[in-house]
């Protein structure tokens, strides 16, 4: 028999870690890979090794965390697979900032003593993060976890690399890419956030060579200029067609360039020509590419001007602009500069400017692997949660260009490409130890690595043992549901799709549920700049898990943004104390009763009968949210229950026979149902509250090890009682109705009185004679009189009306009426002066039209309200006197 004494305060501190080490110690989170059971599965977003975790990771987490719990109840063969990511550029940077505090920098260390730094500070953080993520209550099978970087996914990410470029999807070639001179490597389209910025646009003359005549282009980027090789304008601007092929001078440079006809140049923008700088924007390289024009690289890697600058090279970009600017002017040649705001691109990781240059990079053809990708998604094999991600996803999807996934930088899957000094590219699995083209051992191997995006989207199939043909892999995949943030739609969730269905020849996963962000009170985003981020593991070590977890759920739906308020937290709390006081009841009420005793089939009241119908309506509901990934809902649909039906409603009424009955077999019935609907609502609450719910669930009489593999609880047909459902709301609702009439006078519970009940209603009647004990315990009664005919109306009595049953509650001997009348016609006094003040303001005719509508709009429903008030007051008068 289980030890029943529940400590009088919860206190999280004393619980969490010492449930979760057991949980771990019995290897309860371990998926058995049984072929036999029906698998469902996640993989965790893999958290980045660059620091800890932040709320949107505890929401995410929870999430996840909830689905799995609840189908591994369902005795599903449930597998949360957890890991981490090297997370390439991110981690790199945060490694470089802590070596440069101490004056050193990558270079200084070398590529591999570099590298052995990142794996230091890979072992720390990981460890952190893996803390950090039991703490929160994460229910992972920690005996599967992988890293992008470990030994089966590097095998994975080169399998994948060599098997793309032997299919003619993976190239290498020169083509503008997004360049970061801060992080010193590219960047994929998706790694650049673009913001609006003020700027200039500025209009320059490029005189023709031949003739007076001259161009006037517009520039948001005069410093480009110099790396010119051509001026564009469209083929039918009737302004422009008798200079097509002639030659106009670069201005500063001196240097001839041609006027070309391009179907994409827009007339109605600026003057309507365009200057192409192939080497430093992607449409200038794509026209330049149709019409056969030259590229000159005229910024470099660092943001510096290069020596095909001129007597610019080596100043910084922005600088060289001014200079040009100036130069432009002195020469003439500068008509006139407008203010204009455009979008400029910005490094998601550092927030630097970034450079769109000319560059030999690996790239993915992306066209092929999109077609499946599309097909599938609007078929329905894949759904996004809410349904209005589905044209967010295929919006990109339809529209995608190739994607860059080499940098240059040192952390990551190196590319599995090398070169010889006769020209030849070897890509293969494994090292080459000789050119297959002219013989040399002398090959070098590629210095970049991979986008880490291309390990991730790998990550549902990589981790589970592909390219080897594993149990896992054929039990587990696919995988069921990818919870995420909407943020890395592009980045993750459809990359995974594309190299599922190129690879596994099968979708990934047949639901993505999109959460939005954290943000705080005030709806702003978390961030350090602005100091507004709450770290969960201090909302944990004051709060506990259960309250973070309760807090997060509650306060989001699928897709949307919430606020993370102090005080959602508080009431978090207070019902995870509500919910241990209320067990605390039971457990000291139970005595010896042991769960063989739980029996539901006889001797049920109409109160057990309305609290079982009423917790079964509860699981239908849960269920049903849970299904429909409503987790928000479902959760609030166990609070409305447990805090309310159950303890303040069940809990109060289950007093009675607890306290007063004689017979054994009804006091061992209430506790049948006390036991019963708690037992089962803690494991409905369990997926939300996986901590206080075990703590309390080992202490009731139970079967089984744990509550984490107790099954979850389902609709149950036996367990619908309507008739005393209706019964009982009759008898609970007069109930309300007698407690606030007391209210109204200020009646304190300790003097009993009575009350008259008048119904037509033979149901009603019958319901509230069978509740009559009830009503007295729990409205402070020591009198029920129902009657079905009235002679006369009671005097000096409240009253009030519940469905076919009218209510008198008679104050004589109770309170002083002479008191309660005066005190009554003083607020009628005060309603009637507020009522005056408020009609004049409504009839003066110069507040209606000074006044904002708002302010005229609040005026009128204070009338109303002080109206609604002042009837009410009036009639309580008339009903004592």
């Amino acid at each position: 028999m289980p030890d029943k004494n529940l400590a009088p305060v919860y206190d999280p501190a004393n619980v969490e870690d010492r449930l979760y080490q057991k949980w771990l110690d019995n290897n309860n989170f371990q998926a058995p890979g049984d072929p036999d059971k029906e698998p469902f599965t996640i993989v965790i977003p893999p958290p980045n090794v660059t620091g800890t975790l932040h709320m949107g990771h505890a929401l995410d987490n929870t999430i996840q965390d909830i689905l799995i719990r609840r189908k591994r109840m369902q005795d599903f063969d449930t597998l949360w697979l957890p890991g981490t990511d090297h997370a390439g550029i991110a981690t790199q940077i945060k490694v470089e900032e802590h070596l440069a505090a101490d004056g050193v920098s990558r270079y200084d260390l070398g590529r591999e003593a570099f590298l052995d730094k990142v794996w230091d500070w890979k072992e720390e953080y990981h460890a952190r993060i893996i803390r950090q993520l039991q703490k929160l209550g994460v229910s992972c099978d920690w005996s599967r976890e992988r890293f992008t970087m470990d030994e089966g996914c590097s095998h994975a990410v080169r399998e994948v690399f060599v098997s793309l470029y032997e299919r003619g999807l993976i190239y290498r070639g020169d083509y503008i890419i997004n360049w970061c001179p801060r992080c010193l490597t590219a960047l994929s389209d998706i790694e650049v956030e673009h913001e609006d910025q003020e700027g200039a646009l500025t209009f320059i003359r490029y005189p023709l060579t031949d003739s007076d005549e001259h161009l006037v282009v517009a520039t948001t980027r005069p410093e480009t200029m110099l790396g010119d090789t051509a001026v564009a304008v469209h083929p039918q601007d009737s302004r422009y067609r008798h200079l097509i092929g002639k030659t106009v001078m670069l201005p500063l440079m001196n240097r001839p360039i041609p006027v070309i006809a391009d179907d994409y140049v827009d007339p109605e923008f600026g003057s309507g020509a365009v200057k192409i700088t192939p080497a430093h924007d992607p449409n200038d390289f794509a026209m330049a590419e149709r019409h056969n024009i030259p590229s000159v690289v005229v910024i470099g890697n660092d943001g510096t001007m290069t020596e095909e600058a001129g007597k610019y090279s080596g100043l910084d970009r922005y600088e060289a602009r001014k200079q040009v600017v100036a130069d432009l002017k002195e020469a003439g040649v500068l008509l006139k500069a407008e203010e204009h705001t455009h979008a400029v691109g910005h490094c998601q990781r550092c927030s630097t400017v970034i450079e769109p240059l000319l560059s030999k990079q690996w790239f993915v053809r992306m066209k092929p692997l999109a077609k499946p990708a599309i097909e599938r998604v609007k078929n329905g094999d894949i759904r996004f949660v809410p349904e209005r991600f589905t044209k967010v996803y295929l919006n990109w999807v339809e529209n995608i260009r190739d994607w860059c996934i080499s940098r240059q930088i040192w952390w990551g899957h190196r590319i599995p490409a090398w070169y010889c000094d006769c020209g030849e590219t070897i890509v293969s699995r494994e090292e080459p130890q000789s050119c297959k083209q002219c013989g040399s051992s002398s090959l070098v191997q590629d210095d970049d690595v991979l986008d880490t995006w291309f390990s991730s989207a790998l990550w549902p199939f990589s981790t589970l043992g592909w390219p080897d043909e594993t149990k896992d892999l054929k039990h587990f995949y696919p995988t069921d549901v990818l919870v995420t943030g909407y943020d890395i739609i592009y980045f993750w969730v459809a990359r995974m799709i594309f190299m599922g269905l190129e690879f596994m020849e099968e979708i990934p996963f047949h639901t993505v549920y999109i959460h939005g962000l954290v943000r705080d009170a005030q709806g702003r985003k978390m961030s350090k700049s602005l100091g507004n981020g709450v770290d969960p593991l201090q909302i944990i070590d004051e709060y506990g898990a259960d309250t973070l977890r309760f807090t997060l759920i509650t306060g989001q739906g699928p897709g949307n943004d919430q606020r993370f308020r102090q005080e959602s937290v508080e009431n978090s709390r207070n019902f995870a104390n509500k919910i241990w006081n209320a067990s605390r009841f039971v457990l000291m009420n139970l005595d010896d009763f042991t769960v063989d005793q739980v029996d539901l089939s006889s001797g049920l009241t109409d109160a057990d009968r309305w609290i079982l119908h009423r917790y079964n309506k509860t699981v239908r509901e849960v269920n049903r949210l849970m299904d429909a990934y409503e987790l928000g809902e479902a959760a609030r649909t166990i609070y409305e229950f447990l805090w309310s039906d159950f303890c303040d409603w069940y809990i109060e009424m289950a007093k009675i026979p607890l306290y007063n009955a004689e017979s054994k077999a009804e006091k061992n019935t209430v506790r049948s149902v006390l036991t019963y609907v708690l037992d089962r609502t803690l494991r409905l609450l369990h997926p939300f509250m996986p901590f206080i719910t075990e703590e309390i669930w080992q202490k009731l009489p139970h079967e089984g090890e744990t509550i984490v593999l107790a099954p979850f609880p389902e609709y149950d047909d036996t367990l619908d009682f309507a008739r005393a459902h209706a019964n009982m709301d009759v008898v609970m609702e007069v109930t309300r109705t007698v407690r606030y009439l007391r209210s109204e006078v200020q009646l304190p519970p300790a003097k009993k009185a009575k009350v008259i009940l008048h119904t037509g209603s033979d149901a009603a009647a019958a319901a509230l004679t069978d509740g009559t004990s009830m009503l007295q315990k729990l409205a402070s009664l020591d009198e029920v009189e129902i009657v079905s005919t009235l002679a006369e109306k009671p005097k000096q009595a409240l009253t009030a009306v519940v469905g076919d049953t009218d209510i008198y509650l008679p104050l004589a001997g109770l309170v002083d009426l002479e008191q309660e009348l005066a005190r009554l016609s003083k607020e009628l006094k005060k309603l009637d002066a507020e009522l005056k003040r408020s009609a004049g303001k409504l009839s003066n005719q110069g507040f209606l039209a000074k006044a904002p509508e708002e302010v005229v709009a609040e005026e009128r429903a204070k009338a109303e309200d002080y109206q609604l008030k002042r009837d009410k007051v009036a009639e309580r008068i008339r009903s004592l006197q």
